[in-house]
């Protein structure tokens, strides 16, 4: 196996996109999120003619990567409070960012459906991370500087979105569903560095000879 990609899907307020980046940080790899997206939406753009031309000129050269990270990373959560409308053509260039990630380089990916894109591979390790609400209010109360009303609000809006889009590009498959990950990771009961430490021992154990050394940088700000 050349790399290793760790997909991870979470609730909102669930610590999940920071757990991710520790875990990225650790092991010395990138962590792919927001900025699929804004590669994605760049690529949208573009006519039928250009976009092969594009695309077929980052393939080659295996650029994806160095565009993605050159792109800015969203630094606090994000709210979804939007209703859910479908775009087959950004979803489609956002799956062969991530299919290309996936053939390239080990890295982490956030959300976009990357488990279910890449749920036949052999070099995949899927994780969903969720929590109470309990826990997730007082964590988008904290980060987002928010009341409880509005913080509540937040958080079911933007699950909803995120069960919605995993619904529709997924052919009717449903977010939450366990036997669509390696580990289901309740934040609230493990602790952010026990999630991680959970993950790390999960990958030693899947994949005895693969040779990442974790770098254990410690904690993290990402979002």
């Amino acid at each position: 196996m050349d790399n290793l990609v760790i997909t991870v899907a979470r609730g909102f307020g669930s610590c999940g996109k920071r757990i991710a980046k520790q875990i990225a940080d650790d092991l010395g790899i990138h962590c792919y999120e927001n900025r699929i997206l804004m590669l994605a939406s760049q690529m949208s753009g573009l006519d039928e003619e250009v976009f092969a031309e594009v695309n077929e000129k980052l393939r080659s050269q295996n650029v994806f990567s160095a565009f993605l990270k050159g792109l800015p990373m969203q630094r606090s959560p994000k709210v979804e409070d939007r209703k859910f409308v479908s775009d087959e053509k950004l979803f489609e260039y956002q799956k062969q960012i991530i299919e290309q990630l996936a053939d390239t380089e080990s890295c982490v990916i956030v959300g976009k459906c990357a488990d279910w894109i890449l749920k036949d591979r052999p070099n995949v390790i899927s994780l969903y991370i969720e929590a109470p609400r309990r826990f997730t209010l007082k964590e988008i109360m904290n980060r987002m500087g928010v009341n409880e009303a509005t913080a509540a609000r937040s958080i079911t809006q933007t699950d909803k979105y995120r069960a919605e889009y995993y619904e529709h590009y997924t052919g009717g498959n449903y977010w939450t569903n366990p036997v669509n990950y390696d580990l289901t990771i309740n934040t609230e009961r493990v602790g952010f560095e026990g999630a991680v430490k959970l993950v790390e021992d999960y990958i030693k154990i899947k994949y005895p000879d693969f040779n990442i050394k974790c770098t254990n940088t410690g904690s993290t700000q990402e979002a």
